[in-house]
């Protein structure tokens, strides 16, 4: 995702130092960054770092680091948050060409993450699900290669992404067990579950039909951009950019959208150096800064 995001300079051009100016300014003191209502937040932060490695720019590594340092081994910390601290020292190692998490911290960091394993062989948010998630599962491989730790068990992980499948050929996110029960093919797919479930099975080395690119092109709205789902009102930057990403990793052409996403992208950009998430928002943030990277990246090719 980030070689990708690179490229989004090529089409930013002159605007790449508006971004590099916001995402400096979206920075606290203490070196996490900003979420929508200033405060530090881990999760931010993994975009903050991603969007300045995106533009290739000095990261203040000294305050980052003190600031990832204050999470310790992630033992107060979430599924979403602990995979959001191996991310940040992934990336900071890649930056510095070294290690700098203690192989004790990287060891309970997966000991961690593991405790969010489901019955199925997914990964959930809240300890002790049945099922997984494909956001969990996408979170959970990123983080064992962040980490650089072999994924244990990968086929259980496919395991759990065949029960999210849909009738209409994509994924859905999550079942309940009493969904589950009633209905076990759930019948409708979301963009982002099925970007996150294509972008875990390619990276496992396993096939993906084709007919999911053909979902995926079908979520293309009018007017530019992606629908989180069939029945979503408006094209977000979120979607537009996972469903790029995932039809690249599927080797789909998507030039007939190319265009039409390129002013999306260009409705939701801002003279502060971000983007807006969709054209209701009114926040600026490092995630969205990092989507609209990596989703002009995939335009510019």
């Amino acid at each position: 995702m980030l070689q990708v995001a690179r490229l989004a300079p090529k089409l930013l051009e002159e605007s790449t130092d508006l971004v590099r100016s916001f995402l400096e300014n979206q920075q606290n003191s203490d070196g996490g960054f900003k979420d929508r209502i200033g405060r530090s937040d881990l999760y931010y932060t993994v975009f903050g770092i991603d969007s300045f490695l995106a533009l290739q720019a000095d990261l203040p590594l000294e305050r980052t680091e003190d600031y990832l340092r204050t999470f310790g081994s992630g033992e107060r910390l979430d599924l979403v948050h602990l995979c959001c601290l191996a991310r940040c020292w992934g990336a900071i190692e890649h930056t510095r060409s070294r290690r700098s998490l203690p192989p004790s911290s990287r060891a309970e960091i997966v000991q961690r993450i593991e405790e969010f394993r489901t019955v199925d062989g997914g990964y959930h948010p809240a300890v002790g699900s049945p099922f997984g998630t494909a956001y969990g599962c996408f979170l959970a491989i990123g983080a064992y290669q962040d980490l650089k730790v072999e994924f244990p068990e990968p086929l259980r992980l496919v395991q759990c992404l065949k029960f999210l499948e849909t009738s209409d050929g994509a994924w859905t996110n999550e079942r309940t067990p009493r969904a589950a029960l009633r209905n076990p093919q759930l019948s409708a797919g979301s963009t982002n579950a099925t970007a996150a479930a294509v972008t875990v099975l390619l990276n496992l080395g396993l096939p993906v039909s084709s007919t999911v690119g053909d979902w995926l092109l079908a979520r293309a709205h009018p007017d530019g951009g992606f629908l989180a789902a069939t029945q979503a009102p408006i094209p977000d930057l979120l979607s537009t950019a996972t469903a790029l990403h995932a039809l690249a990793g599927l080797e789909r052409d998507f030039a007939k959208v190319k265009d039409l996403c390129l002013d999306f992208i260009d409705s939701l950009w801002t003279n502060e150096g971000s983007f807006h998430g969709n054209w209701s928002d009114d926040v600026l943030d490092c995630e969205y800064t990092y989507y609209g990277l990596l989703a002009l990246g995939h335009l510019s090719l």
